[in-house]
């Protein structure tokens, strides 16, 4: 049989391709084989120029803790503990990399800090203000944007406008009385959508219509638009293509050296380890570890499998 096998992942098409054909807004751009190119030059036809390597993190982060997690337990939708017992703080100007395999945690516990998800015990703290148990209207206002897991179901509506997704969480701001204040709206969105680079045919477009990377990048852009002290970003690359995870790194760089806190969860160890100042593993809820960056992934993979780092 012939096949057409099309991906954005490179190293599978590297991998099982015999030729391989580029496409790029809708038209070739090139044509090859898995023996006459590499990773980059193929990273390259397909987003149209050299993709640059992530920046070196530069600074340090400061002493001010933006979130403190003390002894936090939270269940999972079956009534099962997920998250035992977590302790750890986020600085400003710090990067925290959450790593593990799915399903051991990460999502109960990102969900509990924003709000989403009751606890069991434990305490949060964001900035100076307790967000235990608060609703997620209350914490949002206290500084905290979620890039949540599931973006085509948790992180917009996908029936909905660019515009309509785009001040989600931002209704208050653009009305009065109760009544949208569009002429506001549409230039907030286009603004977001200029800044942001998001390609969509118009704000009126369902967000449906527009390209996984697209979608990730408009929920960035709706998260970061609030300037946030604590960002979570849960997964922010996962299904995007390699220009979209280009920025997105960079622009959580570039947040983090304007003094923003990260929580960053991710089972993509090198993006764990690029991005990240320091690193807890974590492994059926509990936190294995933190370790910084630099730590050798070796060690960082016995601590996933639940070997504990003294």
């Amino acid at each position: 049989y012939g096949v057409i096998f099309i991906s954005h992942k490179l190293q599978e098409v590297m991998e099982i391709s015999d030729t391989i054909t580029v496409l790029r807004n809708g038209k070739v751009t090139g044509a090859t084989t898995p023996k006459e190119c590499t990773r980059n030059s193929l990273a390259s036809m397909m987003v149209g120029r050299d993709l640059s390597d992530i920046e070196e993190k530069d600074g340090q982060a400061g002493e001010t803790v933006v979130l403190s997690v003390e002894n936090l337990s939270v269940e999972n939708d079956m009534g099962l503990m997920s998250v035992k017992n977590i302790s750890l703080q986020v600085k400003k100007g710090e990067i925290l990399g959450i790593a593990g395999v799915s399903g051991n945690g990460q999502r109960e516990f990102s969900e509990a800090i924003a709000g989403l998800r009751n606890i069991k015990k434990g305490k949060i703290t964001l900035k100076d203000t307790d967000i235990t148990g608060k609703p997620s209207s209350f914490i949002i206002n206290a500084g905290l944007s979620f890039i949540p897991e599931e973006r085509m179901t948790s992180g917009i509506i996908k029936d909905f406008s660019v515009w309509e997704n785009a001040i989600l969480k931002n209704h208050d701001s653009m009305s009065t009385w109760h009544f949208l204040k569009f002429k506001n709206i549409r230039e907030f969105a286009g603004n977001l959508v200029e800044q942001f680079t998001i390609k969509t045919p118009s704000a009126d477009t369902p967000v449906k219509n527009l390209s996984g990377g697209n979608i990730q990048k408009l929920i960035l852009a709706r998260e970061l638009s609030a300037n946030p002290s604590l960002l979570i970003a849960s997964h922010p690359t996962r299904g995007v293509d390699i220009g979209a995870t280009e920025y997105i790194h960079n622009i959580i760089l570039e947040k983090r050296r304007e003094g923003m806190a990260v929580i960053l969860i991710s089972e993509d160890l090198d993006e764990i380890r690029a991005l990240s100042d320091r690193i807890a593993v974590i492994y059926e809820g509990e936190i294995m570890g933190i370790v910084p960056s630099s730590e050798g992934i070796e060690k960082i993979g016995l601590m996933m499998g639940g070997e504990r780092r003294s």
